[in-house]
């Protein structure tokens, strides 16, 4: 009986028996990508460094022996470990920039794109932004997402992490934005001066409970990026806390909580979160202004 390697010899043969294997498999979509041949398409072209889109010229291109093997030991690796595809191809993509990732960091697949790509409206009004705070950055994806929006603004990226904040430091030198855009390492919000016009998070907010019940892709990615106590909560209620002091007038905090967002507006009652829709899916992210929190925090 012949190897795969053996049996296999075009791009289109590839993304056939991905496909197949994917579908045999019981891996989790979740990073990027929700169907077994968008999956197979991303493994297999990004993987041999070729388009993914208007890539039919090079279906029936034949692959070397070491492309083979490396496409193959791909889709071992993603079906028997479940390593999620980003980590195999060292990239992900978000607001359609690539930024590079690993085990340091989470795969960037947070709503908070659309929000940015739509320049933080209708929440931000006519407020000029000069800075802008991305706090538990991870990648760098959504401060540097913004960066690409606010042209003008100088973007600090935060996080407790110092391995994470080498991933962001890359991140920054990938889309040559090193005059505008820092990395700064910080617990929440201890080591930050000075205001912002924009603070945006997507930090930890994955509760015990959801953490152990995770499929096994979650957890090849940082538990420092996912955990946030019992209820999901450690990180915003810090977030909430603080993030008035570091806020310019009119200055607005927008917050992704995921799922924790039930447990977060029973905490607050007295907070007037907005929690936002998106066109392309996804819930649990609130924005709210400076002015919110202080008289919030003038009547506790």
């Amino acid at each position: 009986m012949t190897s795969p390697i053996e049996d296999l010899h075009t791009v289109r043969d590839f993304l056939r028996y991905a496909s197949s294997e994917f579908a045999a498999s019981p891996v989790f979509f979740g990073h990027g990508t929700d169907n077994v041949w968008d999956e197979a398409v991303q493994l297999v072209m990004r993987s041999l460094h070729l388009p993914l889109e208007d890539n039919t010229l090079f279906l029936d291109a034949r692959l070397i022996r070491e492309e083979r093997r490396v496409v193959l030991e791909r889709i071992r690796r993603r079906i028997e470990e479940r390593v999620p595809l980003a980590y195999l191809l060292g990239e992900a993509w978000f607001m359609g920039m690539p930024f590079n990732v690993d085990e340091r960091v989470l795969v960037p697949r947070s709503p908070l794109g659309e929000l940015i790509e739509n320049g933080f409206q209708p929440w931000l009004g006519d407020k000029p932004v000069e800075r802008i705070l991305d706090l538990c950055t991870g990648s760098g994806c959504i401060g540097i997402g913004a960066a690409s929006v606010f042209e003008d603004a100088s973007v600090d990226l935060s996080d407790i992490s110092a391995d994470a904040l080498a991933v962001a430091d890359s991140n920054i030198e990938l889309h040559e934005l090193r005059g505008r855009v820092r990395t700064v390492q910080s617990d929440v919000f201890a080591n930050i001066s000075g205001q912002y016009d924009i603070i945006v998070s997507n930090p930890p907010y994955v509760d015990a409970e959801d953490l152990a019940d995770m499929p096994d892709e979650f957890h090849h990615e940082p538990t420092l990026g996912l955990a946030a106590g019992d209820n999901g909560l450690d990180i915003a209620h810090r977030i909430i806390a603080g993030a008035a002091e570091h806020l310019t007038p009119g200055g607005l905090l927008v917050v992704e909580v995921g799922n924790s967002w039930v447990a977060l507006d029973e905490a607050y009652p007295e907070l007037p979160f907005t929690w936002l829709d998106f066109r392309n899916g996804g819930n649990g992210v609130f924005a709210i202004t400076k002015q919110d929190l202080r008289e919030w925090q003038s009547k506790i």
